[in-house]
């Protein structure tokens, strides 16, 4: 989601990185040494504001896991480091590989229009015109459906139940009629929640089945993505996680936190309501980098910025001292996420914190902690 300290983060990450330059049982993977001071720059996340964190890296078959601080605000538990949280705008990433899988099996085309798969969807001047790649790229043009839906990050009505209808509906229309877009499409780039809205339902029609089956049927489960779930209307994160927290003005102006684990994530639907481990996401990347999702040519197109603006096709792209990496950040209420790794998936790193919108902002130093990581001197 936009509008938001969460649908920041994606453009937050980008900036900064460009600017900064079941058969047998497997052996355990071996551990990265941590000369590189990966516990040291986990613990400078918690230092920054973070309520908690935990984070995955992963250099070829080693792998470095940490956690630093509490899994609940003023808490004693530490931060479970296998814990459960809402990565948000990462569910993008799995809604386009799906939609690319259904273009390398030549049920869908990138240059098909929403108009030709949901007539009349879009009804402003130019609606007709949106294409597959455009919504995959945040180039329709389409406004932001989560305009006066959200406090910060927090829904303002926290348990209802959206349809994927409903959601483009407020992107499109509004009391005065209907909505333009914001430019012609395929003219400009605006990252836009209501693009994936689409991208899901788009997927319904040409499959007959929702995203989250079709997620579930192609990525979770031939994958083993034990602890990742789309939740659908479920408010509730099951298994070891850690608590979320948005922040509540009082009549005073002072903000206290409010604890925002138990949430409807159907606002999100297929732009953000996924629920994962640090662990599973690098899995998922690791996998789809290296060829195992997606046909070469549909994987050639995800991962080429053609738009100049740092975006493949549902992937964030980015340029270290190191070379190019690849990944997606994402924030639902209460929950920060970044996932990045190398082109070839040999490097990675997932990092989760949880925070409640203080003025401290640890995004700086999960940046640093990626950098660390994936560029090791």
């Amino acid at each position: 989601m936009r509008g938001s300290r969460f649908g920041a983060l994606a453009l937050l990450t980008v900036c900064a990185l460009v600017s900064g330059a079941g058969g047998a049982v497997a052996a355990p993977p071996a551990a990265v040494p941590d000369g590189i001071g990966l516990q040291a720059a986990l613990d400078r996340v918690r230092a920054a504001g973070a309520i908690g964190a935990v984070a995955e890296v992963r250099q070829g078959d080693a792998v470095w896991r940490g956690s630093s601080g509490t899994s609940r605000l003023n808490g004693r538990r530490p931060a479970p480091v296998d814990g459960r949280f809402r990565a948000g705008s990462l569910t993008k990433t799995f809604t386009a590989t799906v939609v690319l899988q259904l273009v390398g099996e030549g049920r869908l085309r990138l240059s098909d229009t929403a108009e030709r798969w949901l007539p009349g969807l879009v009804p402003a001047p130019g609606g007709d015109r949106i294409t597959v790649r455009e919504l995959l790229q945040h180039a329709s043009g389409l406004p932001e459906y989560t305009d006066g839906l959200l406090d910060g990050d927090a829904p303002r009505d926290r348990f209802r139940t959206w349809t994927p209808a409903e959601l483009v509906g407020r992107a499109v229309k509004d009391g005065h009629g209907n909505r333009s877009l914001l430019f012609p499409p395929g003219t400009d780039h605006h990252y836009s929640n209501t693009d994936y809205i689409v991208l899901g339902m788009i997927v319904e029609r040409v499959t007959g089945r929702s995203y989250r089956a079709e997620i579930d049927q192609r990525i979770i489960e031939p994958l083993g993505l034990r602890d990742t779930r789309l939740p659908g209307s479920s408010p509730f994160i099951t298994g070891p996680h850690s608590h979320g927290y948005e922040p509540l003005e009082k009549a005073d102006g002072t903000l206290v936190p409010v604890d925002y684990t138990t949430v409807n994530m159907s606002i999100a639907g297929a732009a953000g309501e996924i629920i994962s481990t640090t662990a599973d996401l690098d899995h998922f990347f690791r996998t789809l980098l290296s060829g195992g999702l997606l046909r070469p040519a549909e994987l050639r197109e995800m991962t080429t910025d053609t738009s100049g603006d740092g975006w493949g096709l549902g992937l964030e792209m980015a340029t270290l001292p190191c070379g190019t990496i690849v990944g997606h950040g994402g924030g639902a209420p209460g929950y920060r996420t970044i996932s990045f790794h190398t082109l070839d998936g040999t490097r990675q790193v997932t990092l989760d914190w949880t925070d409640w919108g203080t003025d401290t902002d640890a995004s700086p130093a999960a940046l640093a902690l990626m950098t660390t990581a994936l560029c090791p001197s």
